[in-house]
């Protein structure tokens, strides 16, 4: 791997370059929360080799995510429960559309 690689990894949403303490001071958050939402498995975070907890930019999105619902009022495990279902919602349109797209789109066989 070059020095250019490595860069690209640490700009990757899905690179774990965030420690426990750090991510719950990203997000004005305690680690008990993010251990929380690990434990309903809303995000996992990866492991360092001293076992460590660490998260990406994208797990930060879901965690600030839950967050905000739980400050709202809404219990942590029902706050899981939702963003889960958004996420399959949003895939299952995505794939809905690309079906439609498709089905438009005219095959040159005819």
């Amino acid at each position: 791997m070059t020095a250019d690689d490595s860069l690209g990894r640490l700009d990757d949403d899905d690179y774990p370059a965030y420690t426990m303490g750090r991510a719950a001071d990203m997000l004005n958050t305690t680690q008990g929360f993010l251990r929380a939402i690990g434990e309903a498995r809303l995000i996992t975070p990866l492991r360092s080799p001293g076992g460590h907890r660490r998260y990406s930019r994208y797990q930060l999105r879901i965690a600030a995510r839950a967050r905000e619902l739980v400050d709202r009022g809404t219990p942590i495990e029902a706050a899981c429960r939702i963003i889960i279902l958004e996420d399959q919602l949003e895939e299952a349109q995505r794939i809905n559309a690309e079906h439609h797209h498709t089905r438009e789109t005219p095959s040159n066989d005819r």
